[in-house]
């Protein structure tokens, strides 16, 4: 079967984000791990492509993101979505501005939104400015993002720098007016020359009137909530056959390891959680591991009882994340972190776990790169926007989760092993 929904995510934990809400609707998913090499062949309706390229310099995300386009597009797909996180990481020269303006140049696209609102994560969009739970973007936890610190809430602002053209806003108050008012609205906008449009929402009434409003757009983007109700839109329209997943769960033995690289409020609580329940743990520091190497954390993890679902983490607050970069910059403390967690889940897959949560997408796209895996298929939610996935590594059944730093609830780490 052809495709006909192209997706392309900046990171591995979006992608699986994306590609869960979208597998609620039982039409299949499939997520690539990279552009794929071969060309396209037994494609599922809904293809997502899973990038590593939210801090790439810009020039290589972009050209990573109008490869993976030509692939979708030649896979069949009709219409296409950009996905980014929910909290709209970038930076003034970031890469979703950049990106979005070159997928509408070679699919001739004069107009698209820009809506990362996830209500059901806490994530809402007013008067164009981004909100997490109550707090705006600027004011959360982000502020203090390691990679990607939110210093302004305010989604135009922080967008116009990445574009050519203008950058505009369909408020909360024509969204409320129903997706005829939003159609009228994109109209006006488009005929005054304005390409970006950010679109408020507070709710998922609103993510269904602006699906609704969008469904001849050939290009969105977003976050992967605006996406979710687009399935039964397609269908409605006559465009989609809806089928079922077909995603068969393989019978794996309970033996698991976690891995966090991601230092959000919310996988600091998580960790803090799941170390509480008596679980072995071990923490690395990138300090340590420019000095003394992985050999210690590879030593420890070969003497745990993997029925235990031990946690490796590299997890801190802000303040143990600035010293460790003012001593070996940002980018190499990063470095070493992914690496260290990457030979974690090697040694942790060869010694027999089939099961590996890994928090944090910078963390996900080093570990699966690492256990060689190029596709996944689509199972169950942990909890919102984090799906259990499966796929085969070396050889070898295994279940992945792939957890956006800032998702899930405190108990997640516990939850997933039971949920798997």
């Amino acid at each position: 079967m052809p495709a006909f929904f192209g997706c392309i995510a900046d990171d591995f934990t979006g992608a699986t984000d994306l590609a869960g809400l979208l597998a609620r609707s039982g039409v299949e998913v499939s997520l690539r791990i990279g552009v794929p090499k071969a060309p396209p062949s037994a494609t599922a309706p809904f293809e997502v492509i899973a990038l590593k390229c939210r801090t790439a310099p810009v020039a290589a995300a972009v050209a990573d993101c109008r490869a993976a386009l030509d692939w979708l597009r030649r896979a069949g797909a009709q219409r296409f979505f950009w996905k980014y996180c929910s909290t709209f990481d970038s930076t003034p020269t970031g890469n979703i501005g950049p990106v979005a303006e070159a997928l509408m140049a070679d699919l001739g696209c004069a107009q698209t939104i820009y809506c990362p609102a996830f209500p059901e994560n806490g994530r809402t969009i007013f008067m164009g400015n981004l909100f997490v739970g109550r707090q705006p973007l600027a004011e959360s936890p982000m502020k203090d993002h390691p990679l990607t610190p939110m210093r302004d809430s305010n989604l135009m602002r922080l967008l116009q720098p990445q574009v050519t053209g203008t950058v505009g806003l369909v408020d909360r108050l024509i969204v409320a007016q129903g997706a005829d008012a939003l159609q009228a609205e994109l109209a006006l906008l488009a005929q005054a020359g304005t390409a970006h449009v950010v679109v408020d929402a507070v709710a998922n009434a609103d993510l269904a009137v602006i699906a609704e409003a969008c469904r001849d757009m050939t290009l969105m983007t977003g976050g992967s909530a605006v996406a979710m109700p687009l399935p039964a839109i397609y269908a409605a329209m006559g465009l989609l056959a809806a089928t079922g997943s077909g995603v068969t769960v393989p019978a794996l033995p309970q033996t698991a390891v976690i891995l966090s690289g991601s230092c959000s409020a919310m996988t600091n609580a998580q960790v803090a959680h799941y170390i509480a329940t008596g679980a072995p743990s071990l923490r690395l520091d990138p300090l340590d591991l420019a000095q003394s190497g992985i050999a210690p954390a590879l030593e420890w993890l070969a003497a745990q009882n993997l029925e235990h679902a031990p946690l490796i983490y590299a997890t801190a607050e802000p303040d143990q994340v600035r010293r460790a970069q003012d001593h070996l910059g940002r980018d190499r403390a990063g470095d070493i972190v992914e690496h260290a967690l990457a030979a974690c889940a090697i040694a942790a897959r060869n010694a027999g776990a089939r099961r590996i949560v890994v928090a944090g997408g910078e963390t996900s796209g080093a570990v699966t790169t690492a256990l060689g895996v190029d596709r996944l298929h689509i199972g169950r939610e942990i909890s919102p926007g984090v799906p259990w996935t499966y796929c085969d590594s070396d050889g070898n059944p295994m279940a992945l989760a792939l957890k956006s730093g800032n998702f899930g609830g405190t108990s997640f780490f516990s939850d997933a092993m039971g949920a798997a």
